[in-house]
């Protein structure tokens, strides 16, 4: 946390911004390791300060890491509490993470002449390259969500509802460690395997069916992101050559990351493979995205992207086929890119047929 904030600060001076106010939920656990806070308040030189409602209090002042730790009275109007503590540094530029735009309107208001920027960028400059304690506690969360994964190749047969299946892969994570979903499970078989977020629902799984399973076990608030599509029973030939288009386009594209690959590139790599065997137009969406206190994250790894890979961001690859009327294949790991090459940090069967 020590370091983070010292690195928050030290892209304050080159910017010179004078503090920073940090109003998302997420940003504020990355830098103070608590989740619970109303603002955190970064200044560049003096310690920052964690504005928490009293229901939250008591665990902040036990968890909360490298800040003060503030008290919102009943009944007291944080934005002015913090437009206060703002005016008492005498700075001269102010910026934030996200606010709302009534709220951004409101503390431009109460901080008068003082001028408020958007400077966003600063943070995800940090959070989008994990340092070794985030690595560790992903690395936990991909093993759990492979075990996930593992429940459900034991235990999915024909005749289970899709949301039956959910519930052994969710009960397996958490038996085993998981502080919850990253996301909500996906379980789309048959037709619904054409949807690529189709949750899960009453359908029977059936005998000839794909499969898709889009699974993410969360482990002290870092997640992680895993799908695999099966069979049950004997494959058709084009369901086998989907899958195996697939399974070569993601292990193409996984073989092209490095620190210094555009990510529209490693994209590219996925998407001219899908091109070549006819599936183009079934590859609806971007080859992956960035991963780690939240689901979604930069970088983004698609064709419009202008993100350039760096060493220690950890992003999905999950090229994917869906076909609407016959079913889909999506296949996907949790990706660590390293200076050279990149590291798999979910493990699970590739095996395509079960049952």
């Amino acid at each position: 946390m020590k370091n983070r904030v010292q690195a928050l600060k030290k892209s304050l001076e080159a910017e010179e911004i004078d503090c920073l106010i940090v109003a998302n939920e997420t940003n504020m656990l990355y830098f103070t390791d608590f989740l619970g806070g109303a603002m955190l308040l970064v200044p560049k030189t003096d310690e920052s300060v964690l504005f928490v409602h009293g229901v939250n209090y008591e665990a902040a002042r036990v968890e909360a890491k490298n800040c003060e730790v503030r008290l919102l009275k009943r009944k007291e109007e944080m934005l002015s509490k913090v437009a206060d503590e703002i005016k008492s540094l005498k700075p001269k530029r102010v910026g934030f993470d996200a606010l709302e735009v009534s709220l951004y309107l409101k503390m431009k208001k109460a901080l008068e002449k003082i001028k408020l920027e958007s400077k966003d960028k600063l943070v995800w400059e940090l959070r989008r390259v994990k340092d070794e304690a985030e690595l560790e506690k992903m690395r936990k969360a991909a093993e759990l969500t492979g075990e996930g994964v593992k429940a459900a190749v034991e235990t999915i047969k024909s005749g289970m509802r899709e949301y039956e299946a959910a519930a052994e892969i969710e009960y397996a994570m958490r038996r085993l460690g998981s502080d919850g979903v990253a996301f909500d499970t996906i379980v789309a078989s048959g037709v619904r395997s054409a949807f690529p977020h189709g949750g899960c629902t009453e359908r029977n799984i059936q005998e000839g069916d794909l499969v898709v399973l889009d699974v993410g076990a969360k482990y002290q608030n870092y997640r992680s992101d895993l799908t695999r599509t099966f069979v049950i029973g004997e494959p058709s030939l084009k369901q086998s050559r989907i899958y195996e288009t697939v399974k070569e386009a993601q292990e193409k594209a996984f073989q092209s990351i490095h620190e210094g690959i555009k990510a529209k590139d490693a994209d590219g790599v996925a998407r001219k493979l899908i091109e070549k065997e006819g599936y183009s137009k079934y590859f609806v969406h971007s080859l992956g995205h960035g991963i780690g206190l939240e689901t979604h994250e930069q970088p983004t790894l698609g064709p419009e992207s202008k993100d350039i890979l760096k060493a220690g961001n950890v992003i999905t690859v999950e090229p994917g086929i869906y076909i609407v009327n016959f079913g889909g294949v999506r296949i996907e790991d949790t990706v660590l890119v390293k200076k050279e090459g990149a590291e798999r940090l979910t493990k699970a069967t590739y095996n395509f047929k079960i049952r």
